[in-house]
């Protein structure tokens, strides 16, 4: 089965061509995150609109990639949700149009679900039932996955999710944004033990909350710079990059292996934006490796939002009975 993927949720515009839920034939992904930069997050009136301008093109780049035509598809498969209200119905609304001009069936897919999908991509799924931590700059969640159609929440932000930490760090910094990737950076040259930083208490053991780390650097900086902002390379910069990002993820992988040893399953699936970093891949992998359990991350390239780990999970649902038609619409939840 041919599918072509669509993935709106954000500020990606994304369409990919996956055969049998896991050969990935094409990956084409047009970010408008350069548009976003000087605000220092993301705006949605100017995601959508570039989503607009440019989804037809990203769907004949993915097909042209591929080596197909539209008459060679046998499913469309898009994300409805959750994410942002205007972005994910540019993308309902053009695979709609699309699956009743060509008569193609269509499939609305979860965006987070598709996150815990990405690792399977070019492998297949399987070793059910696993714990899943999708983490990204807008979620931080823990599942149990039974099978692709029966995945249960165990645990949530109840406030920042763990991205949303890192870019309002860098912020606090002034070292741009996206917070990820210039955070790791920084956090390479400091010392992890510098300083003592510590995530908010939950009242669930299997929530999150980074909100208070967040603050906690806030006041750090406030109480040790005459600036409130951090300019430029400073060793004190790295240091808190490093003692921010070491409690962070360590409270991520405490809580994966709590939900793990809580389930008794010997799988842990990590997807999402975050699931790109270098130091939570290798704590996990440690961490995991003393109890035993296989740790699946996806490729780099699909820890991000993307359109193949949609057009994956829209296949092996559709196989398992799960169809839409054109009253499919958004769920921002």
């Amino acid at each position: 089965m041919i599918v072509l993927g669509i993935e709106t949720s954000c500020d990606e515009t994304a369409a990919a061509i996956v055969k049998d839920a896991k050969t990935v034939c094409s990956n084409v992904v047009s970010s408008s995150l350069l548009f976003h930069k000087k605000y220092g997050g993301i705006v949605p009136e100017i995601a959508f609109r570039k989503q607009m301008e440019t989804i037809t093109q990203v769907v004949d780049c993915a097909l042209k990639d591929a080596g197909i035509g539209l008459e060679d598809i046998d499913l469309i498969s898009v994300t409805d949700g959750p994410g942002l209200l205007g972005s994910l119905l540019v993308g309902v609304s053009f695979a709609k149009a699309l699956s009743y001009s060509r008569n193609i069936p269509l499939v609305g897919v979860n965006h987070l679900y598709s996150h815990i999908y990405a690792g399977f991509l070019n492998i297949g799924p399987g070793n059910f039932p696993f714990v899943s931590l999708v983490v990204s700059g807008g979620h931080t969640s823990l599942y149990y996955v039974r099978s692709l159609n029966k995945i249960s929440l165990l645990g949530s932000t109840q406030d920042d999710a763990c991205g949303e930490a890192f870019d309002k760090v860098a912020k606090i910094l002034n070292l741009g944004y996206p917070g990820g990737p210039v955070i790791e950076k920084f956090a390479h040259k400091g010392d992890p033990r510098k300083i003592k930083f510590a995530c908010s208490n939950t009242r669930g053991p299997l929530d999150f909350s980074f909100s208070g780390i967040k603050t906690a650097v806030l006041y750090y900086v406030q109480k040790n710079f005459k600036s409130p902002r951090v300019t430029g390379y400073k060793p004190q910069v790295a240091d808190i990059c490093a003692s921010f990002q070491e409690c962070a993820i360590n409270t991520l992988v405490e809580k994966s292996m709590l939900a793990c040893s809580a389930k008794k399953v010997r799988t842990l699936v990590v997807g999402g934006g975050v699931a790109a970093n270098l130091t939570l891949r290798e704590k996990l992998n440690k961490s995991a490796a003393g109890k035993k359990i296989k740790v699946i991350f996806p490729t780099k390239e699909f820890c991000m939002d993307n359109a193949a780990m949609v057009a994956g999970l829209g296949c092996w649902l559709y196989k398992s009975g799960r169809k839409s038609n054109l009253n499919l619409n958004v769920c921002l939840d």
